[in-house]
């Protein structure tokens, strides 16, 4: 996204010579790119909500997804990624609380965890409701992050369901871990490719996942 920088000459005028200028003038600022990252939500959730694939970034490497409860936005999400059905994909909620409307039993310990865990932490639920079936694992899992990403859990949000997450690649590429190693011919595929953080050159890991065992135990599946 390319960001507008709006600093009023009265707001320079009347704080000029004051040690608070800087701190003020950089609040200011963050509320006016903050104002602007919902404007590009505004877009994205008419897209989502009419069954569209988007590229986005995550709390991790750059993702493609849509929907994660309109089954027909999944099945081309699958198609455009060449990637066997058998191979599900992960599922962001904005919230714990959002995701107890999809895994009704969160044991406490979990729920400790997932408040206070502070990488992003990706499970794998069983018994899980509320999804089509094209999302749910054979085994009847489906892998669920609570996302850490501010701007994902805005349209999140707004769009009112949860969304997939799969790295933005063919199947078989590397993961992209900053917007300029995404394929260019993969951009063309899907209906919107977001702006925000595309100049961001922060790398990002893909996220910790994990499994709760039947003693109720968190086991480690990928570090």
């Amino acid at each position: 996204m390319v960001y507008e920088l709006h600093i009023y000459p009265l707001l320079f005028v009347y704080f000029k010579g004051n040690r608070n200028f800087r701190f003020i003038t950089i609040v200011f600022i963050n509320v006016k790119l903050k104002v602007m990252d919902y404007k590009e939500v505004s877009k994205i959730v008419p897209i989502l909500k009419s069954g569209g694939i988007f590229i986005y970034p995550t709390d991790t490497v750059w993702g493609v997804g849509c929907s994660a409860v309109n089954e027909q936005a999944v099945k081309r999400l699958f198609e455009i990624k060449n990637r066997d059905i058998s191979k599900k994909m992960i599922v962001l909620v904005e919230n714990p609380k959002q995701l107890t409307f999809y895994v009704p039993v969160i044991i406490p310990k979990i729920s400790n965890i997932l408040t206070h865990y502070t990488r992003p932490l990706t499970i794998v639920y069983d018994n899980v409701e509320n999804f089509p079936d094209i999302v749910i694992a054979d085994d009847k899992t489906v892998a669920i992050r609570v996302v850490q990403d501010d701007f994902c859990k805005q349209i999140i949000r707004e769009l009112g369901a949860p969304i997939i997450s799969t790295s933005a690649n063919f199947s078989g590429q590397p993961a992209p871990k900053v917007y300029k190693d995404i394929d260019p011919d993969f951009l063309t595929k899907v209906d919107y490719v977001v702006e925000h953080r595309r100049y961001d050159e922060q790398f990002k890991e893909p996220s910790v996942i994990a499994r709760i065992s039947s003693k109720n135990e968190l086991i480690i599946l990928r570090n």
